[in-house]
């Protein structure tokens, strides 16, 4: 999470400046710096949804004029019914606002979320549009013309009444949110969310609802961007449509990208910078052209488009490298924390998984065609094949990821074909994928403690408040474990991505098994591991059969499979040719055939 994290010093430093701006600044850099605060409190909420949960969004703005709206509305609006009266002031317009944002975010959402790809931000762009022309033609908003009277904020008695007065308002709330944000990034909930980059079907294998993750995120952009829209009300005394249409929507999204949109802090930089080079460009601009207009969205775009070749992380992780990295004390208390429980393990030879006359097709392929096996406990099976034989399509239909089109799977007894792949996970079962699934900017450590995420409860209010220390602490000393147990004690702070592809599918592994599975499915574990390597591993499945774990393990490497195994199952064309003992499957003319294409 270091790379979330704004160093302490430099905290310290922007902290004190933030204190003393008022007292020798002008007017004109207070007004700015407001306008500062108040952009990047949206663009921290692009932070969430777009930089961390890769969910794209045009139409934040709109939320901004939701806030903004209510509390003019209400505070402003001469003939309420008299149960609104308790609402009819700044702050019960605050709670309004707050409250109505929620629910038509929500609604937008369950519509919206459900979408992928290029359509996601077709469809914001879609209610963005629907929501600013709402604003505009509703009459009792004061149609385009606007809510003027809006009265001005007090606290504790004390009327602020000028930019100054709002500048401590405005940056308090804002740091107030980049810590909630940060904290919910550094936790269980934050990592379910951070999850989202590496795909729903890993996500949902580790136990995330990538569903309710997205919803979350969505609701808390919009919640950030409609205290923004409030803020900006009382600071302005006066609304009208403009500033929440689709093209300061793109604006807010500019500065996310720009400032670093996978960074808390990113925010804070990519709204600085866009706004002073707006301010910047609409002074020089039109003295260079001999003309005015709004030439400063070309330079905008021509930035954008360098810093998408330049530096794609944006400008906050280069920042941050010319600050010394704080070292953490985690690692001490780690080894101090409390195990996590463990569930049963059953009995030696109890019957785990068995899948019975499984057939998938899509569309005229028939990737499985009545397949057939069974796994117990304390048992490693061998399912091989040549390439295309359809053994990782069994994996995703024992898994949940894809339903069978008919035929039977239980687990523990019970029947699980068309259920999804969390509930699946929660009932025991984990697995690694043929093609590496992790999240390459997160360290080893926070990887191998996605897994784990099943074995903790508490949610994002909990999270945002750091309530949850005690339960974080004991997930990653449980990672740390894992890491420890598979070879990767060394690595707990590297970044995933950086490790050689050997190594990351061992991270994998190591994930899996924090999810304290008894049934532990292997695809391909030891593609890209060197000698002394793949002996490690080996020794390591031992063990877990040991234990009393079954494991069903996809293999290419025959010499690694026929030395482990107990027992080999064959599979070409989506069906079962040979099963048995490795010596008789490796002697089975049926997969010599397959094989080696026949022998005399």
């Amino acid at each position: 999470m270091r790379s979330l994290l704004a160093p302490g010093p430099i905290l310290g430093v922007f902290l004190v400046l933030l204190v003393l701006g008022p007292q020798f600044l002008p007017e004109f850099h207070i007004t700015l710096l407001n306008y500062i605060g108040l952009y990047a409190l949206v663009a921290l909420g692009l932070v969430l949804l777009t930089g961390v949960g890769g969910l794209t969004s045009f139409g934040q703005a709109a939320f901004v004029g939701l806030g903004a709206y209510a509390t003019a509305w209400l505070t402003t609006a001469t003939n309420l019914p008299a149960w609104m009266g308790l609402l009819a002031n700044p702050w019960g317009g605050l709670v309004a606002g707050m409250v109505v944002t929620a629910l038509v975010a929500l609604l937008l959402g369950l519509l919206t979320l459900r979408l992928s790809g290029h359509y996601l931000p077709l469809g914001t762009i879609a209610w963005g549009i629907s929501l600013y022309f709402l604003f505009g033609n509703l009459e009792f908003l004061g149609g385009h013309t606007g809510i003027s009277g809006i009265p001005s904020l007090s606290l504790a008695g004390f009327e602020l009444r000028d930019g100054r007065h709002y500048y401590y308002l405005i940056w308090l709330v804002l740091l107030m949110a980049v810590w909630l944000t940060r904290n919910l990034l550094d936790s269980r909930a934050g990592r379910s969310i951070r999850a989202l980059k590496g795909g729903v079907v890993m996500a949902e294998a580790m136990g995330v609802d990538t569903g309710r993750a997205k919803l979350v995120i969505f609701v808390l952009a919009a919640l950030f961007a409609c205290l923004s829209g409030w803020l900006y009300a009382h600071l302005q005394r006066f609304v009208n449509p403009t500033p929440f249409g689709l093209h300061i929507g793109i604006e807010y999204l500019f500065m996310a990208v720009i400032g670093g949109a996978a960074h808390v802090w990113g925010a804070l930089v990519g709204a600085a910078v866009i706004t002073i080079l707006k301010q910047w460009l609409q002074d020089l601009l039109p003295q260079l052209f001999g003309a005015t207009g709004n030439f400063e969205v070309i330079a905008f775009g021509l930035l954008m488009i360098v810093v998408l070749h330049r530096a794609r992380d944006g400008l906050w992780p280069w920042l941050a490298r010319w600050v010394p990295e704080q070292k953490s004390a985690l690692a001490g208390r780690l080894r101090e924390a409390e195990p996590l429980p463990r569930r049963a393990v059953p009995s030696g030879g109890t019957r785990l998984l068995e899948v019975k006359d499984a057939v998938k097709q899509f569309g005229g392929l028939l990737a499985n065609d009545r397949m057939n096996l069974a796994v117990s406990a304390g048992e490693i099976l061998a399912l091989i094949g040549p390439n295309g034989a359809g053994k990782s399509t069994l994996f995703n239909l024992i898994t949940g990821v894809d339903p069978p089109t008919s035929g039977e799977v239980h687990f523990l007894g019970e029947a699980v074909a068309g259920l999804n792949s969390r509930t699946i996970a929660r009932m025991g079962m984990s697995r690694t994928f043929q093609h590496v699934r992790l999240l390459a900017g997160m360290t080893v450590l926070e990887n191998v403690a996605l897994g784990a995420h099943m074995r903790g409860r508490h949610g994002v209010p909990v999270a945002m408040l750091h309530l949850e220390r005690g339960e974080e602490l004991r997930l990653l000393a449980e990672a740390a474990r894992q890491c420890e147990r598979v070879g990767l004690g060394m690595h707990l702070d590297d970044a995933a991505g950086s490790l050689p592809l050997g190594k990351q599918r061992i991270v994998e592994i190591a994930r899996a098994l924090a999810a304290d599975p008894c049934l532990l499915l292997l695809d391909e574990p030891a593609a890209g591991l060197r000698f002394l390597e793949k002996q490690a591993l080996a020794e390591l499945l031992k063990q877990l059969r040991a234990e009393g774990m079954g494991v069903l393990l996809v293999e290419h490497d025959m010499e690694f499979v026929m030395d482990l195994a107990d027992r080999v199952v064959v599979m070409e064309f989506g069906k079962k040719i040979a099963e048995g003992l490795p010596h008789e499957v490796q002697i089975d003319p049926a997969v010599i055939e397959a094989y080696l294409g026949g022998v005399e």
